[in-house]
């Protein structure tokens, strides 16, 4: 991890084709060395869970509708998905010196899909504020964030006791590590244990997912 940080560094400040053609070799090294640390993690999350991927993100940019028109994230980023449609939510790593995080949830849900969690929480916030406000969650996430739209979605009272909940449009965990904590040899371990405390709220998400508003079961 200590050899990926400080190629992120280097490319932070030489963030352009002639630069990266000419430490592509490093690259190269550093990708082989973190491919190892997130198949590890892979391999223990799956012990709990079923995943059906590992996606690593690539590092060249999407530029085409930015204004940002550097070629290269500086960072490393992995995703594992779950085995759908009975299990949902997604975890993601991002390593990237100064800002790295462990996450995961719901980032961009499906039309349908967001709109039978708006209806689970129109109905009752019991199950979701129980989680949320649990010892371990506040220990590692603090609370539910996602961005939300600026008033009540199209069908719903903006004057709900649940709008803040109902009103996201996104539904995802975080937590951020330092450049220290990525670097000390018990990262692997705080990773997996990270990872695993968001079950509660995946299983309970799962659940919504896949029964409709009378809690019948849709597969």
């Amino acid at each position: 991890m200590k050899k990926a940080f400080e190629f992120f560094k280097q490319l932070e400040k030489n963030n352009n084709r002639e630069w990266f053609a000419q430490h592509k070799t490093e690259y190269d090294l550093v990708v082989k060395e973190n491919k190892a640390f997130f198949n590890q993690v892979y391999t223990e999350l799956q012990e709990y869970d079923n995943l059906k991927g590992i996606h690593i993100f690539r590092i060249y940019r999407d530029v085409r509708f930015s204004k940002d028109q550097t070629p290269y994230k500086n960072n490393f980023g992995v995703g594992y998905s779950r085995s759908k449609p009975t299990l949902r939510g997604g975890y993601y790593i991002q390593l990237e010196p100064g800002n790295s995080f462990v996450g995961g949830g719901f980032w961009g849900p499906e039309t349908k899909d967001l709109l039978r969690i708006r209806k689970e929480f129109e109905i009752s916030t019991t199950e979701i504020e129980k989680i949320t406000s649990d010892k371990t969650f506040i220990k590692y996430f603090g609370e539910l964030k996602g961005e939300s739209v600026k008033t009540a979605p199209r069908g719903f009272d903006k004057n709900h006791p649940a709008i803040d909940l109902i009103r996201k449009k996104q539904y995802i965990v975080m937590r951020k590590f330092t450049d220290k904590e990525v670097l000390s040899d018990n990262f692997q371990k705080e990773v997996v244990s990270t990872l695993l405390a968001m079950r509660p709220f995946f299983d309970y998400m799962s659940e919504v997912l896949t029964t409709d508003l009378n809690g019948e079961p849709l597969f």
